[in-house]
């Protein structure tokens, strides 16, 4: 177990079913085929998640993470700051939100102090960090912050072996033509490249699907195909990168999934995620794209309708640990 890679596993919010996903997992003795975890989060959440499942491990408290020995118990680094009394099942809480804020900053802190080797996060609210202070569109922006990134960085959602990135995100459909452009696009392709090549795909094969249908027949149905994506294809290809397309949006993911690319870079949020969701909601991840640590989570998020249950599938989270050990084996080649 010792050459397997240390990651930090952030409980996310304790309303939701995250704690019961790494109980389960630690249960079923998961973690140890992959990495060496740490769990990060408020060991009276957790224990409240092995009270739900009606199973335990034990549990290593800790205050630093060289103080690990997994040996003698799962280790936690106790945060002390979400209160089961206050960060009830299934009910939004600032406090649980500005826990949350600070086990990403503390993530961050220990991959830049090199305690670990990359982290994932269980489901996150959004609105619960919003609440507790965060000024920024997502975790993805504060953990660029948090590393003072300036390179493309964004979500990637990955279905299996398939990587998908987009150009344009939480816009509506009506803004989503004004917003391509050949910067844009390229800005995604660049992104893709990169976080593909970071999982140890050397020369990743990128499809671009277009906007509008039939690809625009040549400009009787559009011309952003002309105008702002073969350009951008044009560029990507002059940097080195394989990128091909535009591919007419009903077709692209059938190529894609029976494997002639490794990613797909959409244009606009749906396009890509009906089908990744439709292809494996159950087993969907998304990546910390761009940034130089492996950061990663399950692409569902903290499901208070089934929080406390014990129901909670936990594939998609077994994914998240999976691709943070790879990435971070690869950086251990690159070393």
């Amino acid at each position: 177990m010792n050459d397997k890679p240390v990651l930090g596993l952030l409980t996310g919010d304790g309303a939701g079913v995250g704690p019961e996903i790494i109980a389960k997992l630690a249960v079923g003795k998961f973690f140890e085929q992959y990495c060496r975890p740490v769990v990060i989060g408020d060991v009276r959440i957790l224990e409240r998640a092995f009270s739900v499942i009606g199973s335990s491990v034990p549990l290593q408290v800790i205050g630093d993470v060289d103080e690990a020995d997994w040996s003698k118990g799962l280790p936690i680094l106790d945060q002390r700051d979400q209160d089961p009394e206050v960060v009830k099942f299934g009910t939004l809480t600032t406090e649980a939100g500005k826990a949350n804020l600070n086990a990403l900053k503390l993530g961050v802190a220990l991959y830049k102090e090199k305690k670990i080797e990359g982290f994932c996060f269980a489901p996150l609210h959004k609105a619960g960090l919003k609440q507790a202070g965060s000024k920024v569109e997502s975790e993805h922006h504060l953990l660029a912050q948090l590393f003072n990134h300036t390179e493309p960085f964004g979500e990637i959602n990955v279905v299996g072996d398939l990587w998908t990135t987009r150009t344009t995100s939480h816009i509506p459909i009506s803004e989503v033509s004004k917003n391509l452009t050949v910067e844009s696009i390229l800005r995604a392709v660049r992104l893709a490249n990169t976080s593909l090549k970071t999982s140890g795909i050397a020369k990743p094969r990128l499809a671009l699907a277009a906007l509008n249908p039939h690809a625009g027949e040549n400009g009787l149905c559009g011309r952003e195909e002309i105008d702002v994506i073969i350009p951008a294809i044009e560029k990507a290809r002059e940097m080195g990168i394989d990128a091909t397309g535009p591919y007419p949006s009903d077709i692209t993911f059938i190529k894609a999934f029976r494997g002639d690319f490794d990613g797909v870079v959409t244009m606009y949020h749906d396009q890509g995620q009906i089908a990744l969701k439709l292809r494996g909601f159950d087993e969907g991840i998304t990546i910390a794209g761009g940034l130089p640590a492996p950061i990663v989570t399950c692409a569902h998020g903290t499901a208070y309708d089934i929080a406390g249950t014990g129901v909670v599938k936990t594939s998609a989270f077994e994914n998240a640990v999976k691709m943070a050990s790879r990435m971070a084996n690869h950086l251990r080649l690159q070393a």
